[in-house]
């Protein structure tokens, strides 16, 4: 299975770096885990709406540059589906079975993602209502991967 992670922004923070290096280390056994980082847009605080969507619209196009067709794709959303470990597990073990070996994960920029990134992905995800930075986001999600081949394994990771 090839896993590739696409977030905005470059990560700056050793500890991040550091834990999202291990999962993936972790993960080798499993899949080939790719992560992707896409730059974000310049934004002061005080946006218009405008200004909000002009955003969003361009670190979108730059997301959807490194989705290839074949890839099924889940996007990071407050508003996306919230599901067990142990759903999110079979649903991961399903796509492979069923002909989804390529699977992207996108985590957008501190607005969020675009309306079109929206709409090219297959599936939504959501960790809760919380309000996560979106560099935190990329070491939350790595871990729960991690957790996904953890169960699909049998193995006692997961409690």
């Amino acid at each position: 299975m090839n896993i590739k992670i696409i977030g905005v922004g470059k990560l700056k923070e050793k500890y991040f770096k550091a834990g999202i290096a291990e999962y993936k280390k972790r993960l080798s056994a499993f899949a080939k885990v790719e992560i992707v980082e896409v730059a974000d847009e310049k934004a002061p605080e005080s946006l218009s709406e405008a200004e909000m969507a002009e955003v969003k619209e361009k670190e979108g196009q730059r997301i959807l540059d490194k989705i290839k067709d074949r890839e099924y794709v889940i996007a990071l959303a407050i508003e996306g589906k919230q599901r067990a470990s142990e759903v999110f597990a079979k649903e991961i073990a399903d796509l492979g079975t069923y002909g989804h070996p390529d699977i992207t994960f996108v985590i957008g920029g501190s607005l969020g993602l675009s309306p079109e990134v929206m709409q090219r992905a297959n599936d939504t995800l959501s960790f809760g209502k919380l309000t996560l930075p979106h560099q935190l986001m990329r070491l939350v999600l790595i871990e729960q991967i991690y957790r996904v081949f953890m169960i699909n394994a049998g193995r006692p990771y997961h409690k």
